[in-house]
């Protein structure tokens, strides 16, 4: 017989998935598969693990709603999205273009870390979100994620590798490898900082930020960023957990 909990939290993404079960106060651990393999046969599965009382999701990939969909039969689903009790306002012109993921992990740094806050979330693109001093959600910044950039040099040149990331020795590359990865290391971690002091110098000159990154490569940017940083890297599913509590 599946043990009993509150929900099962589904956090959708471009290149990956991740699902976990929650109770209101608590994330259990999570699994993570390729977007492309979600199909609604995996969630059906998924869903005999545990008996829910709601199945919540974020999603920034349209066709993989259908597949969830399939799957759900007459379980209780809550789709995030910003009509929903966030936690946070919204300070923003189109609040329905704003992505689910990004809502999500708003609503978790103002209630996990405080505000303001900045939420750097490392996937197939890096985005920075923001929440002010008054709660409200107000805007971010998006730009390519460091495996699109990495991915890009090697499909787009004849000579170059493929590059597996991680910690440069040095900043002068002594092969084509160790160039490439400072470049791509000490490039992206200085494309991070000189976004999150934009935003600090712009929005809050005089104030203590709390800065959560989360997502793929949030350990290896954060390492040596000259910023306090905290790493989450379940904070969207944490988002979803609170908001499901506001909403259920």
């Amino acid at each position: 017989m599946s043990r009993a909990t509150n929900y099962l939290l589904i956090d959708i993404s471009n290149s990956f998935t991740k699902l976990a079960f929650a109770s209101r106060t608590r994330l259990g651990r999570s699994t993570r598969i390729e977007t492309d393999k979600l199909t609604s046969a995996f969630v059906r599965r998924f869903l005999k693990r545990c008996k829910i009382d709601m199945l919540v999701v974020a999603s920034v990939v349209p066709p993989k709603n259908r597949e969830v969909r399939k799957a759900i039969g007459c379980t209780k689903v809550l789709w995030l999205n910003s009509r929903l009790k966030l936690g946070v306002g919204i300070d923003y012109p189109a609040p329905k273009t704003i992505g689910a993921d990004r809502l999500a992990n708003a609503a978790a740094v103002a209630a996990l870390y405080g505000y303001p806050g900045i939420v750097v979330d490392f996937g197939t693109a890096v985005t920075f979100d923001i929440v002010s001093e008054k709660r409200n959600y107000v805007g971010g910044v998006i730009a390519a994620g460091l495996e699109a950039m990495t991915n890009f040099l090697y499909q787009r040149t004849a000579l170059l590798p493929k590059l597996s990331l991680k910690e440069p020795r040095s900043a002068i590359g002594r092969s084509t490898i160790e160039a490439m990865r400072a470049g791509a290391i000490f490039g992206y971690r200085g494309l991070v900082r000189e976004i999150i002091i934009r935003i600090k110098t712009e929005r809050f000159p005089r104030r203590k930020v709390h800065i959560v990154f989360t997502g793929g490569y949030a350990r290896l940017i954060a390492a040596n960023l000259g910023e306090t940083v905290t790493v989450d890297l379940n904070l969207t599913l944490e988002g979803l957990r609170l908001v499901a509590n506001l909403n259920s």
